[in-house]
Order: C-alpha cells, then sequence, then structure tokens
C-alpha cells in the first residue's frame, strides 16, 4: 500500500504514467550531454563564454593598412597645400614646408626645398672669377685679378667705407671713355651655386640705373642665351660706400633691379644682395643702363660672388618638437617618404627611426620596411604599432643619418606619425 500510495504521489493527475520536472531534482552530474538545442530561453553570464568560443567565428581585422593609407594621403594633402606642421588626435604630420616642427639638429639642416639630410650649408664663400668680357658693346678697362679696396677707391676718387679696409673685391670692371655701352660677362671658370653677390657702382654712374642679370651654366654669353636670376626677396646691404649711400630696390623676378642716385659723380658704392634664389653658373652677366651698361668719364662698377659652402656629414639627425597625445601612448607608427639624392640609402641602416612618447628621455628604435613610391623619386617606408618602452603622452620622433658622403645622400621629404 504504501509503495503504491508513493507512486499515485509521484503522478500526482497525470494518467501518462510520466512524472512531473517538478517532482524530479537533479544535480550536473545527473544532467550528462544535455544537447544545446534544449536550451531555450534566459542568458548566459559572460564569465562562462570564453572569448574563443567568440573569436573562432570572427575574422580577423587589421586597420593599419587603413591607418597607412590615412597616414599618406595626408602628407600628400600636406604636400600639395604647402603647409606647415599639424597635428590631430592620432596623428602627426610634418613635410618641412618650414623648420616649425623641428626641435633639433645635428649635423643635420632642413633645406628651402623642403627637405632634411645630413648636408649642412654654411656661409657663402667667395668664388673668384677667372676672366672677364665684354659683350654687346666697347667697356675698356676690365680688370681680371684682384685688386685691394685702394685701388677700388682710387677708381671712386673716395675714401669713406662701412667695411674693413683691407677687403679684397675680385674683379674690377670700369670704363675711360664717355659714352661707352655694352655690357659685362664675368666667367667663375667652373658651375658653382651662387647664395650671394657684390656688385657697386661708382663715379659717372651718379644718376639712377637700373641692373639686367643673367646666368648660364656653359653659354659663354648668358645674356643673350641665359637664364635671368630670381631676385624676389632680395636684399641689398650698403657695404661700402664714399659720399652719399645709394642702394639697389624694385628686384624682380626677370633679373633686374634698380639702382638710386648718387649725390654727386664722385660718389660711389659697393652692395651685398642676399636672398634671392641661388643659382648654378659658370657665367654671369650685368647690364648697366635702362638697356645696356653705359658710363661716362672713368667710371666702374664692381663684382663679387660667393658660392654656397656645403658640407656633407656621415652622419647626424634630428629630432621633432613634442606632440601631445589625448592619453597615455605605449604603441606608434610611422610613414616616412624620403629621396635617395645619391646612391642607394638602406632602410634601419642608413635611415634609422627612432619613437618616443616621454619627451624624448628615451627612444624606441623602429624596423621600418618599404612601401610602394610615393611619388616619383620619393621612396615610402612604414612602421605599424611599434611597443614604446616608455608610455607618456609627450610623442617625438627621431631620425638619424649614417654612412653618409658625396655618393650616398637621403633627403627626408616627409613624416606622418601614428598614435
Amino acid at each position: 500500500m504504501t509503495r503504491a500510495r508513493d507512486i499515485a504521489n509521484l503522478l500526482g493527475t497525470n494518467t501518462n504514467g510520466i512524472i512531473d520536472n517538478a517532482k524530479i531534482t537533479l544535480d550536473a552530474a545527473e544532467v550528462p550531454n544535455l544537447a544545446a538545442s534544449k536550451i531555450t530561453s534566459g542568458t548566459f553570464a559572460d564569465a562562462r563564454i570564453a572569448s574563443s568560443n567568440v573569436s573562432q567565428h570572427a575574422s580577423s581585422f587589421d586597420d593599419n593598412k587603413i591607418v597607412n593609407d590615412i597616414s599618406t594621403l595626408a602628407i600628400r594633402q600636406a604636400s600639395n597645400e604647402n603647409k606647415g606642421a599639424y597635428n590631430t588626435n592620432s596623428m602627426y604630420v610634418d613635410v618641412f614646408q618650414d623648420s616649425s616642427g623641428i626641435a633639433s639638429h645635428t649635423t643635420s639642416a632642413r633645406n628651402a626645398s623642403e627637405y632634411v639630410s645630413s648636408v649642412v650649408d654654411g656661409d657663402p664663400v667667395h668664388q673668384a672669377i677667372s676672366g672677364m668680357a665684354v659683350g654687346g658693346g666697347n667697356i675698356a678697362g676690365v680688370v681680371t685679378s684682384d685688386i685691394d679696396e685702394a685701388k677700388t677707391r682710387a677708381q671712386n676718387g673716395g675714401t669713406g667705407s662701412t667695411s674693413s679696409t683691407t677687403e679684397v673685391y675680385n674683379p674690377f670692371a670700369y670704363t675711360i671713355n664717355s659714352s661707352v655701352s655694352g655690357y659685362v660677362i664675368a666667367d667663375l671658370g667652373a658651375s658653382y651655386v651662387i647664395e650671394k653677390m657684390d656688385i657697386g657702382k661708382g663715379r659717372g654712374h651718379a644718376d639712377a640705373r637700373s641692373i639686367l642679370m643673367k646666368y648660364h651654366a656653359t653659354q659663354t654669353d648668358p645674356q643673350a642665351n641665359g637664364t635671368a636670376i630670381n631676385f624676389t626677396n632680395t636684399t641689398s646691404t650698403i657695404k661700402q660706400y664714399k659720399g652719399s649711400q645709394p642702394n639697389l630696390s624694385n628686384f624682380t623676378s626677370s633679373g633686374t633691379a634698380d639702382w638710386a642716385a648718387c649725390s654727386t659723380n664722385a660718389d660711389g658704392v659697393i652692395c651685398t644682395l642676399s636672398g634671392f634664389t641661388p643659382f648654378t653658373a659658370r657665367y654671369i652677366s650685368y647690364k648697366f643702363g635702362s638697356a645696356n651698361f653705359h658710363d661716362n668719364n672713368a667710371n666702374w662698377s664692381e663684382f663679387k660672388m660667393y658660392r654656397s659652402n656645403l658640407s656633407v656629414n656621415a652622419t647626424g639627425n634630428f629630432i621633432s618638437n613634442a606632440i601631445t597625445a589625448p592619453s597615455s601612448t605605449s604603441k606608434m607608427g610611422a610613414i616616412v617618404t624620403y629621396q635617395d639624392q645619391a646612391g642607394t640609402n638602406t632602410l634601419n641602416t642608413d635611415i634609422v627611426l627612432q619613437l618616443s612618447a616621454d619627451n624624448g628621455s628615451n627612444f624606441t628604435t623602429a624596423t621600418m620596411t618599404a612601401m610602394p613610391d610615393f611619388a616619383t623619386g620619393i621612396k615610402m617606408a612604414k612602421v605599424n604599432d611599434l611597443t614604446i618602452s616608455n608610455a607618456g603622452t609627450q610623442l617625438k620622433y627621431k631620425i638619424s643619418f649614417a654612412n653618409q658622403s658625396g655618393s650616398k645622400e637621403a633627403r627626408i621629404r616627409g613624416v606622418s606619425l601614428q598614435y
């Protein structure tokens, strides 16, 4: 009877012989191999699902390609618009339009042509003129040898000076006849990059006159076959004078400028011209007057050329200004565009990139890999997700040069820093 009653209690009101679930208490050991299809409601706690259970069904995604493309576009846009260095919340770009993004140089320099290399241009040095010739007229008394300042003063009849009395000028062209016209041509003996010059006038050049100057690397008559000097942005500084101090003004890109008038025919002046666009030349021509070199009564003109003074350093580096990141940064990347101006530079040997997140106190060396060329003659390299040894918010990059010489020269054209 008792057993029958127990069975009746289990079945309850069921007449189909099935025991209700509510009548059964089970633990985990008593429910082996439960089919997942039986779980039809409820929510699993996050801790109950392994990350591998999710990631195994998701395709991996690498955003470096997108980041690199954006960095490349940023460099191109900055180059096209000639922009100065700038940054966003995740990127910094500098194409060296100016030096505003560079904190320091060590035997390196930014060039006006918007690149950085280990070639440093020092102060221009005097390049002696090996010969003078006359073109388009009859100019007498062309002197080709060095002459001291005393002779210069003898020609202009003066003794006043703003410079040392031991300065040497070379060469010296003057006329001894009245109403002489034409132009003179200076021969430097070889082609040089000219960055500065002295020119002067004296005695009969009392009135205001224009000048016209041209150059050529091989043609012996640049006045007829050469290119006009681009005098845009030229500054003229009076270096030596007697009496009044006329100066040059109204500089143009077509090689012209205007002399102011001297007070009297006995006055003379020599001016230093700088800031013009440097040019490569062996032959340089000079016209004086509205159309020609035109003087009267023992007048003179003086020329002195200064060539660039380039120094190629075997090693060097430059470091960027600090870029403030919005949060602590432990990984960085970069795109670098560069040019093999001479020879072939090896990434990570001849051109080395280092990144810092602690204001340059510690740098981590990157291993760059080559990318497709940025443009014709401009190469490109990248590094992504470089782990920085000392995390921080003050980001800097450092680029170093090695093994540079006259036969190997690297020019860094642009940097896009990723963070």
